[in-house]
């Protein structure tokens, strides 16, 4: 038997209560059915499989969006929630050196802009981006 869209929905909800804190999950709200759609499918069925961690989500995630480029607000969502997951800013700064070999170097000099925004509120990480 399929489980709920309500089930789904708040299993997301609460999924991206921690990533991104409870201002994230007003974004996601405010969007009407289409923050529904994010709860139930991109955060209740996709970012709930045990497959992959956290960690590797958000590497994957901030890939993509600098692969896709054009999407600098989504990727700094994403880094944001990188970082207070605990990836450091030097990793994501190799993950921009490398995206430039296969995404362009606008790309890749979007997203180190992006880092380099946030990286002062982790300071801690090895590198100076």
């Amino acid at each position: 038997m399929s489980e709920g869209a309500d089930e789904r929905y708040e299993r997301g909800m609460r999924r991206i209560r921690e990533i991104h804190g409870e201002e994230g999950a007003a974004l996601v709200e405010s969007l009407g059915d289409l923050g529904r759609y994010v709860g139930e499918f991109g955060f209740g069925d996709v970012y709930s499989r045990g497959t992959l961690a956290l960690r590797e989500r958000q590497i994957a995630t901030i890939s993509m969006l600098t692969a896709m480029g054009g999407k600098e607000p989504q990727l700094r969502i994403h880094m944001k929630a990188a970082l207070e997951a605990g990836i450091r800013p030097d990793e994501i700064e190799e993950l921009t050196i490398h995206s430039a070999v296969y995404c362009g170097f606008p790309a890749a000099i979007n997203a180190l802009l992006v880092l380099r925004e946030l990286a002062g509120d982790h300071a801690d990480g090895a590198g100076d981006p």
